[in-house]
């Protein structure tokens, strides 16, 4: 992976030229039964959020609000019956993840790609994520003639998952990883993240449809998140 070049704006906070930014951030369990994705998109003045608790053999438990107005402080999202924040303790070093709200409790993985209808769970994360390593270009996708810039990051969370009737769920430094994204092209577009495609994973599964038509299809490996295989990404 390239090191950072000399002429990109490269931080942590909001580039404000950008009409569209991401921060997501997933974690796992070193042997890929459960595993989480915060994230969260600014398109103009509206903010998507998106995040996720898969477990081996039980429902999915699936948020998404794609309609919440940014605020001042774009790294707090406030939609209806959600809040939500990702705040950087350090920049390039340390980030806080938390939720509250209600989860779709989804028994078929696949309903996440319409409607996402399921039981509302109550669930609440309250995460931290460290940096193990520094982080590293993003590769350019496609023949775009305008660049989409970021990168990513490796590094381990701490923290709790508190789902209602269940015990809590207590992660002690399980692998991580994040990315950042934003692009300089005036149509203010850019699809899911770039992740290795595979057929071979555990069957924890966290899809996500968005607003533009492109879905993102995760699976869970022992290295971690990435796309399932034979799904064309739009």
């Amino acid at each position: 992976m390239p090191a950072f070049a000399d002429d990109r704006d490269v931080h942590d906070g909001r580039h404000p030229s950008s009409p569209v930014e991401e921060w997501v951030f997933a974690a796992w369990s070193p042997d890929a039964s459960l595993g989480v994705i915060s994230g969260h998109r600014l398109v103009g003045r509206t903010a998507w959020y998106w995040a996720s608790l898969a477990r081996a053999g039980r429902p999915l438990l699936h948020i998404t609000d794609f309609e919440v107005p940014v605020r001042a402080d774009p790294f707090i999202v406030k939609g209806e019956a959600l809040w939500a924040e990702h705040h950087c303790d350090a920049e390039m070093e340390q980030w806080s993840i938390g939720n509250e709200t209600y989860a779709s409790a989804i028994d078929d993985a696949d309903e996440a790609l319409g409607r996402a209808y399921g039981d509302p769970t109550p669930i609440a994360f309250d995460l931290e994520w460290y940096a193990t390593a520094p982080p590293s270009v993003l590769e350019p996708v496609g023949d775009r003639a305008w660049a989409d810039l970021g990168y990513e990051q490796s590094g381990v969370v701490h923290g709790v998952i508190d789902v209602l009737g269940e015990p809590r769920l207590d992660l002690v430094e399980v692998p991580a990883h994040r990315w950042h994204r934003w692009t300089v092209d005036p149509n203010g577009a850019f699809g899911p993240l770039t992740l290795p495609e595979v057929t071979a994973h555990t069957g924890v599964r966290s899809p996500f449809a968005f607003p533009d038509g492109s879905v993102s299809d995760l699976v869970l490996t022992a290295r971690g998140w990435a796309q399932r295989a034979n799904r064309p990404v739009r």
